[in-house]
């Protein structure tokens, strides 16, 4: 066993990274470069997960870093709700401006609240949500995964997450089926009605495309119709593209797809491409509801509006908009669910599916049980030829692909047949 596993397995918590006994899982980072990482003993992988969807413009963009270290060099740490510095001012204008501006032709201006994690962003439109409407339920839907604070775990579906700590949680969060197809989607509007009648709703909170979820994609008619809904019960629409945002599903956003313009959008992951700074970004008449700040801000944290990941996201928005990332996503996007689609579609993968570089083959056995045992071991005999993949989905049987944007299509080619490989060794 390498010594930093054998450090955390001693001194931190048994809840937090799995070590198998027999080796094979996980390694140990040391560094990592565009689409590769190396592990402590120098051996060099191909990362499909682009680290939890984070390193959309490539791992340490020498942009980003140059943009990070400069700022490390001038202003490490600011007062987030008092003394201000200008990267957050920036910042908020940027996020601003690809969002609600460029939705609304520049008629509609977008307003911030800057959080560190993405679960926060999530927390600070539920609390939006409630001082714009008055209402505090919330409609969220099977399969979501929103974070684990105590305000997102009213919305996060899966009860490995929930269940342990119910008795302290609200349970403001009332669950709608998430609809892959005509017939779902028909299913999933009839409660969503039935919940806006039964019960105080102020906001609709969803995935455009659940990852954690297992790579979900609706039924294209899913979002306008959630915004049509909320426009009739005077309810907001929140979007989580913590995962899906920054070109990952082909388009900047992934709401983006059906034209499905949200109240509240919540940002995270690829918007530093490495550094913990997530956003809250509304239309400005909703982020209003909260009060102007008296010199005590009600919602506010440390590090707030982090001078380093600022910068770092100034630089990471530059970059994936010259290298035109998100039409990257959408062409090798359609080159790999082609690929899935013709080569592993069989009585034991069910189909395959995918959204610009955000995709997933989910593995089942004949009688239609989950095939996790299976998953894993193909996920970790992919690590043994040097391709980083995670397995998604409630029952882990979903092997996820969300590489880099900066991936060329030679590199996927050759990860996509060994790992078509691997599927018909281990089936």
């Amino acid at each position: 066993m390498h010594k930093v596993l054998r450090l955390l397995r001693d001194y931190e918590s048994r809840n937090v990274t799995f070590i198998d006994p027999d080796g094979s899982w996980p390694i140990v980072w040391k560094r990592a470069r565009g689409v590769h990482v190396w592990d402590a003993t120098g051996k060099k992988y191909l990362d499909l997960t682009a680290a939890f969807g984070v390193a959309n413009a490539g791992h340490a963009n020498p942009a980003v870093v140059r943009a990070g270290r400069g700022q490390l060099g001038e202003l490490l740490h600011a007062m987030g709700d008092v003394h201000p510095h200008a990267r957050k001012a920036e910042l908020a204008r940027e996020l601003s401006r690809i969002t609600f501006e460029r939705w609304s032709a520049g008629k509609q201006r977008g307003k911030t609240i800057f959080c560190s994690s993405g679960f926060e962003a999530v927390e600070a439109a539920l609390k939006t949500a409630m001082l714009s409407t008055g209402k505090r339920g919330i409609i969220a839907f099977t399969g979501a995964y929103h974070g684990l604070g105590y305000g997102a775990l009213n919305a996060t579906h899966r009860q490995f997450f929930r269940g342990p700590f119910r008795l302290q949680l609200a349970e403001f969060g009332h669950f709608a089926p998430f609809p892959a197809s005509p017939i779902d989607l028909q299913r999933a509007k009839k409660v969503i009605g039935d919940l806006f009648k039964s019960s105080s709703i102020g906001a609709v909170l969803v995935e455009p495309v659940q990852g954690r979820g297992g790579i979900r994609i609706p039924d294209p008619e899913f979002l306008p119709l959630l915004r049509e809904m909320c426009d009739r019960h005077h309810a907001l629409l929140i979007v989580d593209e913590v995962f899906t945002g920054f070109g990952r599903t082909g388009r900047w956003f992934a709401c983006e797809h059906t034209n499905a313009i949200p109240d509240l959008i919540c940002l995270g992951k690829a918007l530093t491409g490495g550094f913990p700074l997530s956003a809250c970004v509304g239309k400005a008449e909703v982020v209003d509801a909260w009060p102007p700040s008296d010199g005590e801000a009600i919602h506010t944290s440390t590090f707030l509006g982090h001078p380093v990941g600022c910068a770092m996201a100034l630089a990471q928005i530059r970059e994936i908009e010259a290298r035109n990332l998100p039409d990257k996503s959408s062409r090798l996007g359609a080159v790999l669910l082609d690929y899935l689609s013709s080569k592993l579609r069989a009585h034991h993968v069910l189909s395959p599916r995918g959204l610009g570089l955000m995709a997933g083959i989910e593995l089942n056995h004949n009688h239609g049980t989950p095939a996790k045992a299976e998953t894993l071991q193909i996920i970790k005999h992919m690590l043994q030829k040097r391709y980083i993949l995670l397995p998604e989905g409630e029952h882990s049987n979903v092997i996820a692909l969300t590489p880099p944007l900066t991936i060329t299509e030679g590199q996927l080619a050759d990860a996509l047949k060994a790992l078509s490989k691997a599927v018909w060794q281990f089936f």
